[in-house]
């Protein structure tokens, strides 16, 4: 707080100039007065003391030091507090490709799998692995068509029925995000006409959010392989998410999915 009130002139928060200051910035009681906080109480706060103080204390500091959102957030853990989740806009379309650097790190992941899903959950993109392992996925294919979709990639999950309960309640977290977003309502309302099983998992109204789990896939020819699964979200697109598959060690499936994807590429 204080190299960052150092960095501001009077002029900057609208105070009038005065005769030359000593140290440059801020005083401390022009900010504590900027802030209608008390001079003790933000002396205190500069310190590091333990107090407690308010978000919105918080806030009010922030825009009288002109914090971007990162010295916000940091501001907000300094003081003890848990940064509010970046906003995301529901009304803002759905992305429709994977950046290119999002791109980049799927592809860097090779050997092992990695594929990009949208807020929908809907497929935008993997390495070569994920064909090798799961087939020709469908571009915009939902993972929840695993409900509905006979011969979708999930025909390859010996354990989608024990996966099912919690995929349901993860997916009604992520659409709670987006409060205003009609394709949520669609898809929802089309799963429940064709599959009795997810209207029933629906409609228990459980929630979960988990980024980490087991993913088992019954391949043809490599047979049983077992991954430990960990969803990433991108910080500068929170509407998508890196599904990251690491072989789970002890298993012998980084050594067959290495010869599956070596004779792939033959």
């Amino acid at each position: 707080m204080r190299s960052r009130r150092a960095r501001l002139s009077p002029q900057d928060v609208g105070l009038p100039a005065t005769r030359r200051r000593r140290t440059p910035g801020l005083r401390r009681e022009e900010v504590a007065s900027l802030a209608g906080i008390g001079l003790t109480w933000y002396t205190w706060l500069e310190q590091g003391r333990h107090i407690s103080v308010t978000t919105s204390i918080l806030d009010a500091v922030g825009d009288v030091l002109r914090l971007d959102k990162a010295e916000r957030a940091h501001l907000y853990r300094l003081a003890g507090h848990t940064p509010a989740a970046p906003a995301i806009q529901a009304e803002a379309p759905a992305a429709s490709c994977a950046p290119d650097h999002v791109v980049s790190l799927v592809e860097e992941w090779s050997p092992s799998p990695a594929y990009v899903l949208d807020r929908y959950w809907r497929y935008l993109y993997g390495n070569a692995t994920v064909e090798s392992i799961f087939g020709n996925v469908g571009r915009l294919q939902s993972c929840m068509d695993g409900f509905v979709d006979e011969y979708g990639p999930h025909r390859s999950l010996p354990e989608w029925e024990e996966m099912a309960p919690s995929l349901v309640a993860e997916f009604r977290s992520d659409a709670a995000r987006y409060p205003n977003d009609p394709v949520f309502e669609e898809i929802v309302s089309r799963l429940s006409e064709r599959s009795q099983e997810f209207a029933r998992l629906w409609g228990r109204q459980e929630v979960s959010e988990t980024s980490i789990g087991e993913k088992v896939v019954q391949h043809p020819t490599a047979g049983r392989l077992a991954f430990q699964r960990t969803t990433v979200q991108i910080a500068d697109h929170p509407d998508l998410r890196v599904v990251v598959l690491l072989p789970k060690p002890g298993t012998g499936t980084r050594e067959r999915v290495n010869a599956l994807v070596a004779g792939d590429g033959g």
